[in-house]
């Protein structure tokens, strides 16, 4: 059974709660005294503790460390050979590719959703692509600039094939399983108070252990983001019968903008990364992908010439980003576009089958959109 992502959203815009997978409240540090010393005396990956030139320290080093997750079909997994590939995983490669000229000059650190923002403000790592939503006391109070939305997602509820219950309305007395420290567990109180639907939250800091409940029967649902569970149920194991014995319900309980986050203070850097992002989509728009970028770099068309670094009339352009002029070309002939990184990862020929939906371009009705590169 396919899901189909766009039906699902119907009624996101309703509901301004939002967030999953971490913490509201400032985190707790870990306990690291090294961690402690990075943030102390700038030297973490970054190379400056809360701020600083972070686009100057990676092209020192020569490696971007990106914080992602590991366990999540579609996003970001570990494969049992230690290799990282997921959506997330591929931006991590485009912004190397976009800053340093090579996609595989990333460091991949997994993060739990209690680590994340600590490691961001520590200078652990240089930036966090692990489906973190965009909330407001993440952007004021986490020391954490968000960049463009990479996946426009919602908060959802899974529930085994062979359940009784069928939408939101029938959870009146069951047991829901969700992640601890994330407004996953705030979103599915709010809308439960809101409802008058009483239920019992069984929390868990990790996926593995939630999801071994799951499977015992300890909770009759499971929440999280629309994306995730989708991506479970692809991974779900056929001794309990397969992806067909799980079931997606229609109702969207929350808007979950998820993209990338730098730290704060520093424009430069955040301006790299944004427009590594942007990259991606504008070649969509403009039709450029890995298989036709030799022969676009030939067009006769201002706007492609531009984009990919060509001379326009005889001049070259600078956008003062600090990118080489062909940064697009290196992003794209590494993962290719927007369209390209959506497909392969979670679209309809992947195992999540999930429509483009809102991640669509905005030519075509959805809410992806990169500004000008003039």
């Amino acid at each position: 059974m396919r899901f189909t992502f766009a039906a699902l959203l119907v009624a996101v815009f309703a509901l301004a709660a939002a967030g999953c997978f971490h913490s509201d409240a400032e985190d707790e540090g870990s306990g690291d005294t090294d961690t402690a010393a990075q943030e102390d005396t700038g030297t973490g990956a970054g190379g400056n503790g809360a701020g600083g030139d972070v686009l100057a320290a990676v092209k020192e080093r020569g490696n971007v460390v990106c914080g992602v997750n590991e366990a999540v079909p579609g996003f970001g997994v570990a494969t049992e050979a230690g290799e990282f590939e997921g959506f997330d995983i591929d931006y991590c490669r485009a912004i190397a590719a976009a800053v340093l000229g090579d996609a595989e000059a990333v460091e991949f650190t997994p993060l739990t959703a209690e680590q994340r923002f600590t490691a961001l403000q520590s200078g652990e790592i240089d930036v966090l692509v692990r489906n973190t939503t965009y909330t407001a006391s993440r952007d004021g109070a986490e020391g954490a600039r968000f960049l463009h939305t990479t996946y426009y997602d919602g908060q959802g509820m899974m529930v085994k094939s062979d359940s009784e219950f069928q939408e939101l309305a029938d959870l009146g007395g069951a047991t829901i399983c969700v992640l601890s420290g994330t407004t996953t567990e705030l979103n599915l109180e709010t809308v439960f108070q809101a409802q008058g639907i009483e239920y019992t939250p069984l929390t868990f800091e990790e996926a593995d252990p939630l999801q071994a409940a799951f499977i015992e029967g300890r909770c009759d649902a499971w929440t999280s983001d629309l994306s995730q569970l989708a991506g479970i149920r692809s991974a779900w194991p056929e001794n309990q019968g397969g992806p067909e014995g799980l079931r997606l319900f229609e109702d969207v309980l929350s808007k979950e903008p998820l993209g990338p986050a730098v730290r704060d203070g520093d424009d430069d850097w955040a301006d790299a990364v944004n427009w590594a992002i942007f990259a991606t989509i504008q070649a969509e728009e403009f039709e450029i992908t890995q298989d036709n970028i030799d022969e676009m770099l030939e067009s006769d068309n201002p706007d492609i010439q531009r984009l990919l670094g060509q001379p326009v009339e005889g001049e070259p352009f600078d956008a003062g980003l600090g990118l080489d002029a062909d940064f697009v070309v290196n992003v794209v002939r590494a993962v290719g576009n927007y369209g390209e990184i959506y497909d392969r990862n979670v679209g309809e020929g992947s195992a999540l089958g999930l429509e483009r939906g809102l991640n669509a371009l905005w030519t075509d009705g959805g809410l992806q959109y990169a500004p000008p590169y003039r």
